[in-house]
């Protein structure tokens, strides 16, 4: 990249709104591709911290575990607000992205993941614009994975249905378009390229 973090100019910020997130506003100019620097920006950042993403797979028997919860963001569109999604949750200060994943894990699905057999997957912004969200996606070998059940924190007001089914079965609802959270969109998408290499109880072995 031609330009760096450094390379931008801060001459501002405020704290608008402090909730269950926050909402911070920048006053900053940036260097252009042609010479010089912008005018002053004002842009409205979500501080929302960095969240963890993980697909459960049994290499096995070629299943997925996805949850079914509702969202209040997809209240105003044209399906279910109920949606199917990967296992997920926010980092906390002091954790580490792999404590997440078996926190939530047991959680959200009551399935008892160790951090080897957390594969890491990948990391993006979840939305670069308008908030500085990072997530890290796992991948989590669980042979003979039996999940079922309705789960989640009673006092975070979590009611979670656990889904197994086969991969194949998760991959035409991706393709139906009936998956609408990124996270698994991505998540899945990622298993459909790479889920061979795991399906063989020599391949598992090798990696945990």
């Amino acid at each position: 990249m031609k330009f760096q973090q450094a390379d931008v100019q801060i001459i501002k910020k405020v704290v608008r709104y402090r909730g269950f997130f926050r909402i911070d506003e920048y006053h900053l100019r940036h260097p252009l591709y042609q010479g010089g620097y912008s005018n002053l920006v004002k842009r409205e950042v979500l501080e929302r911290g960095d969240a963890v993403v993980v697909v459960p797979y049994d290499p096995i028997n070629d299943n997925v575990v996805l949850i079914e919860q509702f969202r209040v963001g997809a209240m105003h569109r044209d399906y279910s607000p109920w949606l199917l999604e990967c296992i997920a949750g926010m980092i906390e200060p002091d954790e580490q992205p792999e404590q997440v994943a078996i926190r939530e894990a047991k959680e959200e699905a009551n399935l008892i993941i160790e951090a080897g057999m957390l594969i890491p997957m990948l990391q993006y912004l979840s939305s670069s614009g308008g908030t500085t969200e990072q997530i890290h996606l796992f991948l989590a070998l669980v042979p003979n994975i039996e999940a079922s059940g309705v789960y989640g924190l009673a006092d975070e007001n979590e009611d979670i249905l656990v889904r197994l089914m086969p991969r194949t079965e998760a991959l035409a609802l991706l393709e139906q378009g009936k998956i609408h959270n990124a996270a698994t969109v991505i998540g899945l998408q990622w298993l459909a390229l790479h889920y061979q290499r795991w399906q063989t109880i020599e391949g598992v072995n090798g990696e945990l």
